[in-house]
């Protein structure tokens, strides 16, 4: 969020930012908790489990600084079932040939939850952080 701030102010980009969301297994959901609670931090989450290790963080440090950029983009916070990441990520492979990581698929999974939601259109552009690949 940070860094979209810095750019907008040397004049690189426009002031249209993008929405942030969080995403978060539903066994560890700290930050998705604190965001639907109001909440300024988060709670440890406690008996934390997910089959995406990499988002099984039930203490976030700098869990204040995510919440106020994705309340300030307007962006949400949700948490999707391991059963959902697991058929998002063999779904991510089958229609875009990237073989991600669990925790990458994650984002897949709530991509599709959004969208069923109505929070984002087929109309917008979207951008997916999946840096690790599959296992």
């Amino acid at each position: 969020w940070k860094a979209f701030e810095e750019l907008g102010a040397l004049g690189w980009i426009g002031p249209k930012r993008p929405k942030m969301v969080v995403v978060q297994s539903t066994g560890c959901a700290p930050l998705v908790r604190a965001f639907e609670e109001g909440a300024e931090h988060a709670q440890p989450w406690q008996g934390a489990a997910t089959i995406a290790a990499g988002i099984r963080v039930p203490s976030a440090i700098g869990d204040y600084l995510v919440l106020q950029a994705v309340r300030d983009s307007g962006g949400t916070a949700l948490a999707v079932a391991d059963d959902e990441i697991r058929a998002a990520q063999r779904e991510m492979a089958r229609d875009t040939g990237i073989y991600t990581s669990l925790e990458g698929a994650a984002t897949w999974a709530a991509l599709i939850a959004l969208q069923r939601r109505g929070f984002v259109s087929g109309h917008e552009d979207i951008v997916l952080f999946a840096t690790g690949i599959g296992t």
